[in-house]
């Protein structure tokens, strides 16, 4: 079978995920983290979705994306608006879902040439 090139093959992409962790480019990550299209996923220090604050946001903002997919987990779960307002200010959106449908949602906006931003929250064990 003939491969052809996709237009997204230098874009960080994510190609596999499960409930301990997602895979970007086939490099596995058990951990919180942020992933957008044209630069490495970087560690996002969240231990859970009740441990999210102002500065986490407010981390995400510095990153300038034009929409923010926050992953909440095996469940889809909403922040609360006070902790997005950093974002909110600059009139960037936050959608709020489960890992699984933001890692696809992150690919089909990364797809579409989208400066998206991908927050990913694995609950980290005892905290």
């Amino acid at each position: 079978m003939k491969l052809h090139t996709t237009t997204t093959q230098h874009y960080q992409t994510v190609t596999a995920y499960d409930p301990s962790g997602v895979e970007i480019n086939a490099q596995r990550f058990a951990f919180s983290l942020i992933v957008m299209p044209e630069v490495p996923p970087v560690p996002w220090p969240v231990a859970s979705f009740d441990a999210l604050t102002v500065d986490d946001f407010v981390a995400l903002d510095a990153l300038q994306p034009e929409v923010v997919i926050l992953g909440t987990g095996e469940r889809q779960r909403f922040v609360h608006p006070r902790l997005t307002k950093p974002l909110a200010a600059r009139h960037v959106g936050v959608e709020c879902m489960d890992n699984a449908a933001a890692c696809r949602t992150y690919n089909i906006l990364m797809g579409e040439g989208r400066k998206v931003a991908l927050a990913l929250i694995f609950e980290t064990p005892g905290k």
